[in-house]
């Protein structure tokens, strides 16, 4: 058995429907009661990241375990040397962490402290162990979902600083193979997208795809730190509106790591617009 945590969300929700489909059996760990239908040979499981032992229970007689830290989680909770102890007590052999590109390119930065903690805590765990560093989502764009559907325009910062932005589910197909497959223990792999696309390219893409012309409207840093801090604690926006405004070159280069695993390249910003084109109609 496979246990996921984070399995409401945009990589989660994925994941166990991919594990699923190669026959795994899943426990899907959510703090609140699971809104949608699982697929078969999967669980709901009401448990609580930052609290280890209600995960115990989860827990036992899982071969591997799935971290996705979110929310509140980016921000305190237990220790991850805590919750490893758990996962290791109840049988589990193997443990993928799914991180962010920043606690390499940015090591001073605060606001990914709590992601360097449990990298730290997975290498010295015991277990068999994988980390993921994810650049930007390109699933971020669902902020823009409301002012594109009722006034077709995107409203954003840094309208031409470019990122290899990365679809979810990109991630959670690279967490699949890592979670059932062998010859990746102590790897850490850096999951991007193709090609950098700037803000507004990802507008232009939204209206090709719409067959209307959606406006760009370019936000100032503190507009955009106002909006983003009704969803990410404070600390988190300031470090990415830092990515998104001033990134370093290791932020902007494309990895080969999602192709390499995958066995095909990276899914660019339009192919995931495209399959989540009704959330801007």
């Amino acid at each position: 058995m496979i246990v996921v945590t984070g399995s409401t969300g945009n990589v989660g929700r994925t994941l166990v429907a991919a594990l699923t489909a190669q026959g795994e059996k899943v426990a899907a760990v959510s703090r609140r009661p699971l809104p949608v239908e699982l697929p078969e040979g999967a669980h709901h499981a009401q448990a609580d990241l930052g609290e280890a032992e209600s995960l115990r229970g989860v827990l036992k007689g899982a071969d591997a375990l799935f971290i996705l830290l979110a929310g509140e989680m980016l921000a305190g909770g237990e220790s991850a040397e805590t919750l490893l102890g758990v996962a290791k007590e109840e049988g589990v052999r193997k443990v993928v962490l799914l991180s962010s590109q920043i606690t390499a390119t940015r090591p001073e930065a605060g606001s990914h402290d709590r992601l360097r903690e449990f990298e730290e805590a997975v290498r010295g765990s015991g277990l068999e162990w994988t980390v993921l560093r994810a650049g930007g989502f390109a699933s971020n764009a669902f902020a823009w979902a409301e002012s594109v559907r009722a006034e077709r325009t995107v409203l954003a910062a840094f309208g031409d600083v470019a990122l290899p932005v990365i679809d979810p589910a990109d991630i959670a197909e690279v967490a699949a193979v890592v979670l059932r497959e062998d010859g990746h223990a102590g790897q850490t792999y850096e999951l991007t997208g193709p090609v950098a696309v700037t803000p507004r390219g990802q507008a232009d893409d939204l209206a090709e795809l719409l067959g209307e012309k959606v406006t760009f409207v370019e936000l100032t840093r503190e507009a955009a730190a106002a909006h983003m801090s009704q969803f990410m604690p404070a600390g988190v926006v300031e470090g990415t509106l830092d990515i998104l405004g001033r990134p370093l070159p290791a932020e902007q280069r494309v990895s080969p790591d999602v192709e390499k695993i995958l066995g095909r390249p990276a899914a660019p910003f339009a192919a995931w617009a495209e399959r989540s084109l009704p959330a801007f109609r």
